[in-house]
């Protein structure tokens, strides 16, 4: 198990970090890591996302959305293949540090037999755009 996690405060409320966070259709225009997302924030539902972070090629997956409170967390399990290969808990916490002041938390929990092949591109890629997405979150919920 291998898990990357990195965080940054934003400078709005909760509920317009969440509103930009749940935007899908807007993520093209913004986001560098998650390019695009079909699907309803809703548990139980099937998302489309294209991620990649900037240098790598794409690649889309069909997670499953396991949890949602809004302007709280919204949680899914992405896999590769079938499961135990390659599995992903992607994690997006809010935590209201002021009146108009979120701690923005991205997370990702790898489980699965590829984990320890691909961990170093995970520390690499991954956690790079992880990193560019928080930033490009806090310039638009920031207006």
């Amino acid at each position: 198990m291998k898990e990357l996690r990195t965080e940054i405060d934003i400078d709005a409320s909760a509920e317009r970090v969440w509103a930009a966070l749940t935007d899908f259709a807007s993520f093209p225009k913004w986001n560098p890591f998650i390019r695009e997302i079909r699907g309803t924030p809703a548990v139980g539902s099937r998302l489309e996302v294209t991620i990649g972070a900037s240098g790598t090629k794409p690649m889309t997956f069909r997670p499953t959305v396991k949890n949602v409170v809004p302007n709280r967390e919204l949680r899914w399990l992405g896999r590769v293949g079938i499961p135990g290969l390659f599995d992903g808990e992607h994690i997006f916490e809010l935590v209201r540090t002021g009146p108009n002041r979120t701690r923005f938390v991205q997370r990702e929990t790898f489980s699965g037999l590829f984990v320890p092949f691909l961990a170093k591109s995970l520390d690499r890629d991954a956690r790079r755009g992880f990193e560019e997405m928080n930033r490009a979150l806090r310039a638009r919920a920031r207006g």
